[in-house]
């Protein structure tokens, strides 16, 4: 049986109401997740869209051989995306439903509970002279309202739409504590209802991140030539969160960390206050709640404001204000993730209205049409200021992230095909290197040790006058991860201290001519060297066992005269052995006393590094690694266990080769990332036409939503409708070439997804029981 993952990197833009239409898309990829898990645990068929999904991963590997896992392990999102991935991010980790969300978010996310309570209109003659302007745009015959609601509710949105625009003024109309406060209460429902298993198998970590804007913005350190350092104002912030998969009860963060991150990522300027800690302290207080770890979090989301004193003081604004489309922190988290198996990347962002305009000054619809010969007239003062301070910088395209992704993929293509050149001339290098016999013989953990040792050797003496090139390349890595751990655990978050823990290390490796990388007279490379990278070289380590287990995935999970246990085993053992390597990469494995060194590092960074390798001890892991490799590969029969030696004995030729293309980064994803979107823009199996024939949340400049439940229940059921549509497109498209459904079959999967949603959703849904019907006459 063929086993592949699907991994989803999901990035969510900003859209003001359209928040709703995003939930329902994310409520899909629960579903999904659900389903997935379900499949692979044996557990029961999940109810609604959910079976539909499991229904299609049973019928692909019934048709294909192909056993289909989806994994949503990335998410970044930005202001109402950045919302949605949070909860999404929570509901994945702990196993909570995301059932709760949806009807806070329907009874919530209303103009009537948003308006701060100092904000409402207080008399009917509350600023009567503003009359006319609701008149214009709630009023008036062939209003936006009589176009676009539905009779019955029509009078529902004018009187929401009266009251906001009757609100205060030059004031954020909306409260920021009620805000907060409505986000808590939604990780509290979710938390009291019935909790399942993690969407996502013990051992593998869930990044997110959220972009958020720093208003006043803080000081950065540049280094220059002349003058060697200037001071800056850097006002992009990006918080991150990582569960790193801890078998047993699994946990994303405090609640009062993550409200924090979804009040400052959607504080949409000129609608709600900006964000202060302040806020959130006011709130929990209220509360009687508790927040233990706040001092950690608030050193770790807003550094140099911690340094300064002034994390209560930092104002934060909407994060697509700077980056809409986060993807630089997603790309990011590709460096560290485990692969078990083949994997299918993909980057998914959701982007509610392409081609809507965040803001719009006027509509298109409504200008003169231009006489012949005449040209377009510029924008005017008022549509140019708006255009350039809110529009411009949300509405940036995604090429740049796109080439990067491409870029990558590029580098794995070529990375695969020359490790599949070398592979012949690299098995006779090893067998030469160690003799035949070691094949014959039981790969014990002391011989694993000796052939792994003769084996690098020879792979040294192989390169040549490529050696000390890469040589350079992996101690300059390895150097610059000590300088960033070390500067993670005793710096103080500033650019100039980065750069001085970076120098501080460096003068200690050439003090100790570390970086003289040269053969000793007997031919070998020198032995401070050697030391060097036994003790502080953790990369190469977990490079060389994510090698092995893909050679393991290319050759024995797909075809093997071994038992299903024996390879089982293999696998277990190897990302057993990786697990005693990546839990150094996180910063709470170290100690107080490795802490303290760090601190010190500065001036006495020999100190520091010895803390940091004592701490490591990858000796001691190197042997309980070799333990459990030797028993594993006794299991396989000869021919077998000949194939996985070789790969793993050879990999120094392998890195030496591939580790300068790659320019030092390790991958832990042997595979081209592909990026798919979902907007409405491209679903038309129901009804064609994008968001114009679909949402209601896009007029009134995309706080449509907020002014009826209406909107509210129309956009989210498109959410979910729309969702399905993609996710199964993109489901289908991972399978092997050559082993596609038919079109027949894919369109039978959309009929009883969508009839599902629906049958789920009607009696919740009371205000769109004619949407409904329309749609189960469509759907046929």
């Amino acid at each position: 049986m063929r086993e592949k993952e699907l991994r989803l990197a999901l990035v969510c833009y900003g859209g003001v109401s359209l928040a709703i239409y995003m939930h329902g898309i994310t409520k899909e990829i629960w579903r999904l997740a659900r389903a997935s898990r379900a499949y692979h645990d044996g557990l029961p068929a999940p109810d609604g869209s959910g079976a539909v999904y499991r229904r299609i991963l049973e019928d692909v590997e019934r048709e294909t051989g192909t056993r289909l896992r989806i994994l949503p392990d990335i998410i970044a999102g930005a202001s109402a995306g950045g919302i949605n991935g949070i909860f999404l991010a929570q509901a994945i980790e702990t196993g909570q439903s995301l059932e709760p969300l949806t009807d806070l978010w329907l009874k919530n996310a209303d103009v009537d509970r948003l308006l701060d309570p100092d904000a409402r209109p207080g008399a009917r003659l509350t600023k009567f002279w503003a009359a006319p302007l609701v008149w214009m745009a709630a009023r008036r015959p062939g209003d936006t309202v009589e176009r676009t609601v539905a009779p019955d509710t029509r009078e529902e949105v004018r009187q929401k739409l009266s009251n906001f625009i009757r609100s205060r003024w030059f004031e954020p109309p909306f409260g920021g504590a009620g805000f907060t406060a409505m986000l808590l209460e939604a990780f509290d429902a979710m938390a009291e209802t019935p909790c399942d298993l993690p969407l996502l198998p013990p051992g593998h970590p869930l990044d997110l991140f959220v972009t958020v804007t720093d208003f006043e913005g803080y000081p950065e350190s540049l280094t220059l030539n002349s003058p060697a350092h200037v001071i800056e104002t850097e006002h992009r912030l990006t918080i991150g969160f990582r569960a790193r998969g801890a078998e047993g009860s699994r946990t994303l963060a405090d609640p009062a960390e993550l409200v924090f991150a979804a009040r400052a990522t959607a504080s949409f300027p000129g609608a709600f206050p900006p964000f202060t800690v302040r806020e959130l302290d006011k709130v929990l207080a209220d509360k009687e709640r508790a927040w233990p770890g706040r001092a950690d979090f608030l050193a770790r989301a807003l550094p140099r404001h911690t340094v300064l004193g002034t994390a209560e003081d930092a104002i934060l604004i909407d994060g697509s204000v700077l980056a809409n489309a986060p993807f630089a922190p997603a790309i990011g988290a590709l460096r560290s993730r485990p692969s078990r198996r083949e994997v299918d990347r993909r980057f998914v962002y959701i982007d509610p209205k392409p081609r809507h305009r965040s803001i719009r000054l006027t509509r298109s619809g409504e200008q003169e049409p231009l006489k012949e010969g005449e040209h377009p007239p510029p924008p005017g003062f008022f549509r140019t200021i708006f255009g350039s301070l809110s529009d411009i910088p949300r509405e940036q395209p995604i090429r740049d992230n796109l080439e990067a992704i491409e870029s990558r993929s590029r580098r794995i293509r070529r990375m695969r095909r020359i490790t599949d050149a070398l592979r012949e001339q690299i098995e006779q290098d090893v067998e030469a290197a160690v003799g035949r016999s070691l094949f014959l013989n039981r790969p014990t953990p002391a011989r694993l040790s000796g052939w792994r040792a003769k084996a690098q050797g020879r792979a040294a003496q192989a390169a040549g006058f490529a050696y000390p090139a890469y040589g350079h390349l992996k101690l300059s890595g390895i150097v610059e991860d000590i300088a960033d751990r070390l500067f993670r655990l005793g710096g103080d978050g500033s650019g100039m201290m980065r750069e001085q823990y970076r120098q501080a290390v460096w003068a200690h490796i050439r003090e100790e001519g570390i970086d003289q990388i040269r053969e000793d007279a007997g031919g070998g490379v020198k032995s401070n060297l050697i030391l060097f990278f036994r003790a502080h070289d953790l990369g190469f380590r977990v490079r060389r066992l994510r090698f092995l287990a893909r050679r393991l995935t290319d050759t024995l999970e797909i075809e093997s005269a071994a038992e299903s246990d024996a390879v089982t085993a293999l696998h277990d053992a190897i990302y057993d052995g990786l697990a005693l390597y990546l839990e150094c990469e996180a910063s709470d494995y170290y100690g107080p006393d490795v802490t303290y060194a760090a601190r010190a590092a500065l001036d006495d960074p020999a100190r520091a590094m010895a803390a940091l390798a004592d701490s490591r001890d990858l000796r001691t892991k190197d042997e309980r690694t070799d333990i459990m490799l030797s028993e594993a590969l006794w299991g396989l029969p000869k021919d077998e266990r000949r194939l996985m030696l070789l790969a793993y004995l050879g990999f120094p030729f392998y890195d030496i080769a591939t580790l300068p293309l790659l320019q030092g980064e390790a991958l832990d994803e042997y595979d081209p990332v592909k990026v798919d979107r979902i907007s409405p823009e491209d679903c038309s199996a129901l009804r064609p036409g994008g968001a114009d024939t679909t949402l209601k949340g896009i007029e009134f400049n995309n706080f449509g939503a907020f002014f009826s439940r209406a909107y509210r229940e129309n956009d989210y059921l498109w959410g979910r409708l729309h969702g399905a549509e993609r996710l199964m497109d993109i489901v289908i498209s991972a399978l092997p070439a050559g082993a596609q459904l038919s079109p027949e079959t894919i369109a039978g999967y959309r009929k009883r997804a969508f009839n599902a949603i629906l049958d789920e959703e009607e009696e919740r849904l009371s205000l769109t029981s004619d949407l409904i019907a329309s749609l189960r006459r469509e759907i046929g």
